[in-house]
């Protein structure tokens, strides 16, 4: 499952294993050996790559479904605009 996850949050940001290593501080062998499922990340990685892509590490393990979206720093009505996107796109979703 996190093998799974990893590729599709890499894959999605537009990075291939050497961009996500380098951004990890780790090797392009570590993130395919993650990906392949021949290694675990330790806890210390793992929350490293949660915060990377802005995952709790719940969802990185297929735990959870649900993603969350960093809003530090953002005003109220930045948020409520971010969320009538989400709402819009979830909207268009449901009519396909």
């Amino acid at each position: 499952m996190f093998e799974e996850i990893l590729k599709e949050l890499r894959l999605n940001r537009g990075l291939n294993q050497v961009q996500l290593a380098e951004e990890l501080f780790v090797t392009k062998q570590t993130v395919s050996n993650w990906e392949n499922g021949y290694l675990m990340p330790s806890v210390d990685l793992l929350m490293r790559i949660a915060k990377y892509f802005s995952v709790s590490t719940d969802y990185l393990l297929g735990l959870d479904d649900r993603r969350y979206l960093e809003t530090t720093g953002l005003t109220d009505k930045q948020i409520t605009h971010i969320q009538m996107i989400i709402d819009d796109i979830l909207g268009d979703k449901g009519e396909k």
